[in-house]
This record gives structure tokens, C-alpha cells and sequence, in this order.
């Protein structure tokens, strides 16, 4: 009987070993984060065709780097009224950038059509940003800020960062480190974009 017991309790914490180790490695399950997916700019086009303009001109746009800093950006957001928008503030060189990276993927192709996507490429090279940009194809642009200005205006402690807008054009809330779920993504955009 006890020899029963002991190996009971040996299998009892066994399992609580393997699911605390599948939970914190991000494995098995629906929150997990997602692996990044690959679609072409037609993919893309054609799975966010009968966007508003505003919208579609974004779509034309993914995967560039934009020139323009923080004016451009402010120019943008300003022909995005009317939209919702989200603003993620990433980098190539940052390690959670990267694994954040497949949630604003899927995310933007699902919410394309309603929501305004937008990145922000903070302090990188242009080679590391188009080899991030090539792992992680986006169906939207990011402006380049070489200096850290688009940075420092949004007073950020790190990135990645995403910026909320609602659809008046106000900033409706920031969101610092980053997005390991869709859920998550998703659940933000409705609360702080949408009026959820």
C-alpha cells in the first residue's frame, strides 16, 4: 500500500512538472504563440482586397521601410482617421520583437480590413529590418526611425511597443513588451480601438 502511495505521488508530481514545463516553454495549447506564417504580398492583397482605401493603401505598402521618421508617421495616422489604428514599435535586433512578430501577423490579416496596421522600425539596420521583414512578411509598412524620435515621443520604456488609437485619431492606450497571443492582440484592439 504504501509503495502505491509513493508512486501515486511520484506520477502526481511528474505531471505537474511536464505541464508547467509545456506552459512556460509556450507549447501546447490555444494561448500559445503562434509559429509565423509566410504569405506573399499577393497573398496578402488578396486576403485584405475591399479594404477602405485608406486601408488598401497600407496593404500596397507592406513590408517597405518608410522614409519620413516621425512626421511621416504623424501625416499617416492623420489619413488614417476614420480607422482604428495600431502602431507596433518593434526592432530586428530585439529577441521579443521576434517572437511577438507571428501574433501581429496573423492579427493584422484578420483585422486588416477594419483595422489600421502600422510598424515602427526602432535603431536598426536596414539589413537586419528587411531580414526581419523577410521572416515575418507583414501586410502593412514600417517607418524607419534611425534616431529613436518616434521612440521618445511615445515615451517608451522598450520595445516592442504598440500604440492604440481609436477611430477618431486619439491615442487610446499603449501597451509595453509583447503581444504572445492572438487573444491578447485581439482582445486589446476591441477594448481600446474598437469600444469593445
Amino acid at each position: 500500500m504504501r509503495a502505491a502511495l509513493i508512486a501515486l505521488a511520484v506520477l502526481a508530481v511528474a505531471a505537474v512538472l511536464v505541464v508547467g514545463l509545456t506552459q512556460a516553454s509556450g507549447g501546447g495549447g490555444k494561448d500559445a504563440t503562434p509559429a509565423a506564417i509566410t504569405p506573399t504580398r499577393e497573398d496578402i492583397l488578396r486576403r485584405l482586397e475591399g479594404s477602405p482605401p485608406a486601408l488598401a493603401a497600407l496593404h500596397v505598402q507592406a513590408d517597405r521601410l518608410l522614409p519620413g521618421g516621425l512626421p511621416a508617421l504623424r501625416a499617416r495616422l492623420k489619413e488614417l482617421r476614420g480607422h482604428p489604428a495600431v502602431v507596433n514599435i518593434w526592432a530586428s535586433w530585439c529577441g521579443p520583437c521576434n517572437q511577438e512578430a507571428p501574433v501581429l501577423q496573423r492579427v493584422s490579416l484578420a483585422r486588416g480590413k477594419r483595422v489600421a496596421f502600422v510598424g515602427v522600425d526602432l535603431k536598426d539596420s536596414r539589413d537586419g529590418a528587411r531580414r526581419f521583414l523577410k521572416r515575418f512578411p507583414s501586410s502593412y509598412p514600417s517607418y524607419e526611425d534611425p534616431n529613436g524620435r518616434i521612440f521618445g515621443d511615445y515615451r517608451l520604456a522598450g520595445v516592442p511597443s504598440t500604440v492604440f488609437y481609436d477611430a477618431a485619431g486619439r491615442q487610446a492606450y499603449i501597451h509595453q513588451g509583447p503581444y504572445l497571443t492572438t487573444a491578447d492582440l485581439e482582445g486589446d484592439i476591441d477594448r481600446y480601438t474598437l469600444g469593445g
